[in-house]
């Protein structure tokens, strides 16, 4: 008996066993999205050259062809996830079932249709989507434990989560704190191990297909010390005031539902699809198309140093994923915000004259202005640093994400906690949300 309820029980380590399975299995699908993602946006731009009418037929089309098959197949599927997560853990922790939320068949379905919104150039990221994704598949895994009462369930969709970020990013720190800060709250003891494993695990397997990389590279973003006091400053309220403006505005269908638009959408989604497909095709035309896809191939350019941003690149992206969130395809916020961070402090390093250093106010632009939208402050600012390799820059990073969101708190509340209220327990796994349900970024 001792055997078997000591350390080398069997009971434990096919516990083990499930949980760490499902960790690399979680991972391997992670980077295979990052890897079809890739590929849609490449086919987008390679189809799109030389052709800048062929957007205003791929957008539409593609964008009323994403939503008909998220809501008629995979309802639950649309925006981030991020928000459904949330509901997710909420309702599982009641015994509620939660297959309308997390499952199999939204996570592999919102791989499949947010790749085809990306080959529309609707400007959505899939890191976002990642989180969803792996906490399906942690889920999931929740019915192979040899005992079900030997890890919660909201504790494997917690840490699927926490993979889902590290995976997407390849950066397992941030995903920790991802975990603590917005999925979870607060970490128990009896979740932190959980927690750990997974997303080292997911990690792992995510540099062993992808290589130890930085997400944009290592960049030689440094601290200036007392010189960037005032940028620190002046960047912080900037996003917070741009950034609680962006989040009210992603909220304003769940704040204003009788708004003769969101009863349009409501009525006529499918085309209202379309419409917004035109509109993120009008956007791109107008901005010499820098607002297309997720926005990762020129932030990572403005960020080494490559390019400078035109004044016009922040405004555009900033609406064209407005634009891409209300439409209700499967889509993540996490991209489309770094890269609108990313333009405004290429931007305001221009406004502030020839003798600036760009690089670390581009770094603070997009730590600010992620933070402002999510605001989740050092979450932010983990994920940026671990991002461009800025560890020399933490001290301002967390001062940029927390000014940045103490601005966004006095506009409006936490975006993706305020969304998961949108998503009471669900009746039947698989029926449509409800008509007054908007969906999650």
């Amino acid at each position: 008996m001792k055997l078997f309820h000591g350390p080398f029980s069997s009971m434990r380590w096919r516990t083990r066993l499930v949980l760490w399975s499902a960790a690399a299995i979680a991972g391997l699908v992670v980077v295979g999205f990052a890897k079809l993602a890739d590929i849609a946006l490449g086919t987008f731009f390679q189809i799109t050259a030389g052709r800048p009418w062929l957007p205003f037929l791929l957008a539409p089309s593609l964008g009323m062809a994403t939503v008909w098959l998220t809501r008629r197949h995979v309802p639950g599927a649309q925006g981030s996830g991020i928000p459904q997560v949330i509901a997710a853990r909420r309702e599982v922790a009641q015994g509620r079932a939660v297959a309308a939320l997390v499952s199999l068949r939204i996570g592999f379905g919102k791989i499949a249709l947010g790749a085809l919104a990306l080959v529309g150039g609707f400007s959505a990221g899939r890191e976002g989507p990642s989180v969803q994704v792996a906490a399906s598949i942690m889920q999931a895994a929740h019915r192979f434990l040899p005992h079900t009462r030997a890890l919660r369930a909201q504790d494997l969709i917690l840490a699927g989560g926490a993979a889902g970020v590290a995976a997407a990013f390849n950066a397992p720190l941030a995903g920790i704190v991802f975990a603590v800060e917005e999925l979870g709250r607060r970490l128990e003891t009896r979740t932190s191990g959980v927690l750990m494993s997974t997303v080292i695990l997911a990690g792992l397997v995510a540099i062993a297909l992808m290589g130890n990389y930085n997400y944009f590279g290592h960049v030689k973003a440094y601290d200036a010390g007392r010189s960037l006091v005032l940028p620190v400053l002046f960047c912080g309220v900037v996003c917070g005031v741009l950034g609680g403006t962006f989040s009210r505005l992603l909220l304003w269908p769940q704040k204003m539902p009788q708004f003769c638009l969101w009863r349009c959408r409501r009525a006529h989604p499918v085309l209202f699809a379309g419409a917004c497909g035109l509109l993120v095709a009008l956007i791109g035309w107008l901005g010499d198309g820098l607002s297309y896809g997720s926005g990762y191939g020129i932030t990572a350019r403005i960020v080494s140093g490559e390019v400078m941003a035109p004044w016009h690149a922040p405004v555009t992206r900033y609406l064209a994923t407005l634009v891409t969130y209300h439409s209700g395809i499967p889509g993540g916020l996490f991209a489309p915000s770094l890269a609108v961070g990313g333009a405004l402090g290429s931007t305001i390093a221009q406004a502030l004259g020839p003798g600036t250093d760009v690089i670390p106010v581009v770094v603070l632009c997009m730590a600010g202005f992620l933070a402002a939208v999510t605001q989740s402050p050092i979450t932010a600012a983990i994920i940026v640093m671990e991002m461009i390799d800025g560890h020399s820059m933490v001290i301002s990073l967390m001062g940029v994400t927390l000014i940045a969101r103490a601005v966004s708190a006095r506009m409006g509340p936490e975006l993706y906690q305020q969304l998961a209220t949108s998503f009471p327990a669900p009746c039947e796994a698989g029926l449509p949300a409800p008509a007054a349900t908007t969906p999650g970024p």
